[in-house]
């Protein structure tokens, strides 16, 4: 059974669920030929849930890959030292290598850090390296500690790289690392996996979210959530599902990421799922994913 799913074209006349197969199909195999619309302005979006194994890492590098091979620039900024967003987008992260270490520490800047991944020239990564594994108890005795990563994510650095969407991978906890992401971004993006105890700890994460709104950065909000893990089999998901929807409303994507193997296999060969098995049902819910925020993103009025 696949997760519900809205693409719009059910509207049309003459919709079966084999053409909106193919469409999806297309959409993946030919990106040139469904290029999404630029957001109405930059957005700067910090990928966090302190909870591990919820799909973090996954979903950044998806949507980002979504995005970039629709013809969006993006950006991952890969804030977690065990580095799985930077082995993902096959890009180098051995230790030594320009990274967000460096850029936290002010010795080098986002657009010397910054690498194309091979899977889009639409696509970058600044890496972490084993050294960001320090960084927390570097950072502390910093000055403007919590606003480092937002110094570097100057208006000029983003408009020499040219980007459209940005995405900050934390690491699972709310230490300094995933406060100057929140810091430095406008939004919050939180992938809530559809399972037990899927709630747990996301009250803590909301009460930072507030607390960094109120003292460090005025403009940030939750402006999405993502369902992921989603076992159509199970009367739990479903049941998830309906929770997280009542609670938070339109904030939550009509898209839902189903559990899928091959999402979890892509990492191991450094690639996305959409560059390891374009027409997954994985792949295809992400490009989904991608293209609802997307179009969200173009909706919006506000210019930062």
């Amino acid at each position: 059974m696949n997760p519900p799913q809205d693409t719009g074209t059910h509207h049309d006349i003459g919709w079966t669920p084999i053409a909106e197969e193919a469409e999806r199909a297309a959409r993946v195999l030919h990106p040139e030929d469904h290029q999404l619309p630029r957001p109405s302005h930059r957005r700067i979006m910090t990928v966090a849930n302190q909870k591990g194994g919820v799909g973090k890492t996954t979903t950044a590098v998806n949507l980002a890959a979504g995005l970039a091979l629709h013809g969006l620039r993006t950006l991952v900024i890969d804030l977690d030292p065990q580095g799985n967003a930077s082995t993902a987008l096959n890009v180098d992260h051995r230790s030594g290598t320009p990274s967000v270490y460096e850029i936290l520490l002010g010795e080098v800047s986002l657009v010397d850090a910054a690498q194309v991944s091979e899977q889009s020239p639409n696509l970058l990564c600044v890496p972490a390296t084993i050294d960001l594994a320090g960084a927390e108890i570097e950072l502390v005795s910093m000055a403007s500690r919590e606003s480092r990563l937002k110094e570097a994510l100057s208006r000029e650095a983003l408009e020499e790289l040219d980007v459209d969407y940005i995405f900050i991978d934390c690491p699972p906890s709310l230490g300094l690392l995933t406060v100057n992401a929140m810091v430095a971004a406008h939004e919050v993006l939180i992938p809530i996996q559809c399972e037990y105890y899927a709630l747990e700890g996301l009250g803590q994460l909301l009460n930072n979210i507030d607390l960094v709104q109120k003292h460090l950065n005025r403009t940030l909000a939750v402006s999405t959530i993502l369902l992921t893990m989603y076992d159509g089999r199970t009367k739990l998901a479903d049941q998830v599902t309906q929770e997280v929807r009542n609670h938070f409303g339109d904030v939550v994507l009509k898209t839902v990421i189903p559990r899928s193997v091959k999402v979890s296999e892509a990492p191991g060969y450094g690639q996305t799922v959409l560059a390891y098995d374009p027409g997954s049902r994985g792949a295809m819910s992400y490009l989904d994913a991608a293209r609802e925020m997307a179009e969200r993103g173009a909706a919006s009025r506000e210019r930062q």
